[in-house]
């Protein structure tokens, strides 16, 4: 499995990009092969507030149906529409192109929470 070292994990399978106190956050290649074929994506609206272990959505696959968790609390800034059109495009480029949403950070300290590559590395083998 792909496992950046320069994203964040949560334990739920969720992956975060920090930048200058927003987050663009996807769920991981791990999930994303688990989960198989995936053809539904529902995200919430721009302006929409979420907190950190909250589900936020759900991604459907052919196997299963999967509730997103918000690995931080803030608000929606950001919607990536493409994945709602392509839902494929998160089995093909979990880290780029099939990203989910970016959030404006109300707490920077919860990143501290997230997981290093490493230890999402671990747990992923587990």
């Amino acid at each position: 499995m792909n496992v950046p070292d320069d994203l964040r994990y949560t334990a739920e399978h969720e992956w975060v990009r920090s930048e200058g106190g927003t987050a663009r956050v996807g769920i991981t290649d791990f999930a994303q092969d688990s989960l198989g074929d995936i053809v539904y994506v529902q995200l919430p609206e721009v302006g929409a507030t979420v907190s950190a272990g909250d589900s936020f959505g759900e991604v459907e696959s052919t196997k299963s149906v999967s509730e997103i968790y918000a690995p931080l609390s803030g608000e929606v800034v950001a919607r990536n529409d493409d994945v709602i059109d392509a839902p494929e495009t998160i089995n093909s480029d979990p880290y780029g192109a099939g990203w989910l949403v970016e959030i404006r950070l109300s707490d920077d300290s919860e990143l501290g929470a997230l997981l290093d590559a490493g230890a999402y590395d671990k747990l992923t083998q587990g």
